[in-house]
């Protein structure tokens, strides 16, 4: 297995179909991706302000294409460590951004920095667990330029606290070389990213890269497969379409595992598939439907 670095000096602001690859490699390629931390180092301390979302924003290291990799294949991504490299994070409030945006108990814009010690986050007196993941990774899309702010069938700006070390990621391949960036790291978010940030922060990442060719069931959207579990992700304008689409792939590949007919994945996915936020402050809301591994065995096999 080889390796290789590739540096924060090339990014992207948008998921387009025409990417130009920064390096091509092989299936199997073990890669420490380095990542700016969202805002690009604009904020250094609590009188740093972001009084709007930057034009350019969430720079995503790469693209990198996987040689062979063509439109129906699936691009595999495992996260095997995700190292942090700065010594603190930053959380912010902006004007007209996250959830509690206009509300008039809402102080926007403000900064925190959360210092990093012990590994925990101090957040004023209290302290966070480091929990390190990337917030924006995708592949080139099939028809549509995406904003590295936006979420879609590409991925994008999931915003999905699955996507950390130790969990794999699958995406389509929707242009040939698959095309694969990434970054806006945070070291702590929870699930929702409710303010619209995680604590932001520059990070190496390590990935390896593989390929699944003419796979045995096909994805239209990314799916994370945890230690645990399998978690389909969709995003879209709405809550209750991205949950439709999130539960739709996945009675999609209980029918493929179970030989259900979609009506029984969709009545067998209500017992044992629970529905969870991954973000609802992008343009776009990001859902995932999560399944044991007990309950669904590895679709991509047999």
């Amino acid at each position: 297995m080889s390796q290789k670095s590739v540096s924060d000096d090339h990014v992207v602001y948008e998921f387009t179909p025409d990417m130009d690859a920064e390096r091509t490699v092989p299936p199997g390629t073990t890669l420490e991706i380095h990542t700016r931390d969202s805002v690009e180092g604009d904020v250094q301390t609590e009188e740093d302000l972001m009084r709007a979302v930057p034009d350019e924003v969430n720079a995503a290291t790469g693209p990198v294409a996987v040689k062979g990799a063509t439109p129906g294949d699936i691009l595999q991504v495992t996260i095997e460590d995700i190292r942090l490299r700065e010594e603190y994070g930053r959380v912010l409030v902006m004007p007209e951004f996250g959830l509690q945006h206009g509300y008039e108990d809402t102080d926007a814009p403000r900064t925190r920095i959360t210092e990093i010690d012990n590994e925990c986050l101090h957040f004023n007196e209290l302290e966070i667990e480091l929990d390190p993941m990337i917030g924006t990774i995708g592949v080139a899309p099939q028809n549509t330029a995406y904003s590295t702010l936006v979420p879609h069938d590409h991925g994008g700006n999931l915003d999905t606290t699955d996507i950390s070390a130790g969990s794999t990621v699958y995406f389509p391949v929707f242009q040939p070389g698959g095309l694969l960036a990434m970054g806006d790291s945070k070291a702590a978010m929870a699930d929702g990213e409710v303010c619209g940030t995680g604590a932001e922060i520059a990070t190496e990442i390590d990935v390896t890269v593989d390929l699944i060719s003419d796979p045995v069931v096909a994805l239209d959207r990314p799916l994370i497969e945890t230690e645990d579990a399998w978690k389909t992700v969709a995003s879209a304008e709405t809550m209750e379409e991205a949950c439709e689409l999130a539960n739709r792939d996945l009675c999609r590949l209980l029918e493929h595992v179970h030989g259900f007919d979609f009506t029984d994945a969709y009545m067998f996915s209500s017992l044992v598939a629970d529905l969870e936020v991954s973000q609802v402050v992008d343009p776009h809301i990001t859902i995932r439907n999560a399944i044991p591994k007990e309950q669904l065995a590895n679709p991509f096999t047999g």
